[in-house]
């Protein structure tokens, strides 16, 4: 197991990078072009449903943050731990919700601040957050993200 410091943060927040999850269909989990690596949407499992509907916003930002593990699982896999993350690029956050919920930025918040608190500055990055009327094996949260090595 690495002994990144990115892997030490976790475990003082009580978090661990989960198994790989099995993929939904004819997909890689990662693609590496040159320094960047591509990390394909990752739900998270036992968080399905609507926020503002069947689940709260705070719900909803543990959904994220669960994702967010589930994505650093797959940079761990793509090139053996996190110290090699240099920068965060880029998180795209789906939400599930109501065609009301305003509050789909704080959602994805769960999956930001955890590559915040992982990585300190390298761990900011471009985001976008859009709420969707349904996700894939009704997830409540999707996110993927881009990650430049160093």
């Amino acid at each position: 197991m690495s002994t990144d410091v990115e892997l030490q943060r976790l475990a003082e927040l009580g978090l661990s990078l989960p198994e790989l999850r099995a993929k939904a269909g004819n997909y890689l989990g990662w693609v590496r072009a040159g320094d960047l690596l591509f990390l394909s949407g990752q739900g998270a499992d036992g968080w399905t449903g609507r926020v503002g509907e069947t689940l709260t916003v705070e719900q909803g930002y543990q959904a994220a943050r669960s994702c967010g593990l589930n994505l650093l699982a797959q940079v761990r896999d793509a090139v053996g731990g996190l110290a090699a993350v240099r920068q965060v690029v880029q998180v795209r956050g789906f939400v599930c919700c109501t065609d009301d919920l305003q509050e789909i930025p704080q959602v994805v918040n769960g999956a930001s601040d955890l590559f915040v608190v992982v990585f300190g500055e390298r761990g900011r990055h471009a985001r976008t957050a859009l709420g969707v009327r349904a996700l894939p094996l009704g997830f409540a949260v999707e996110i993927d993200m881009v990650v430049q090595l160093g």
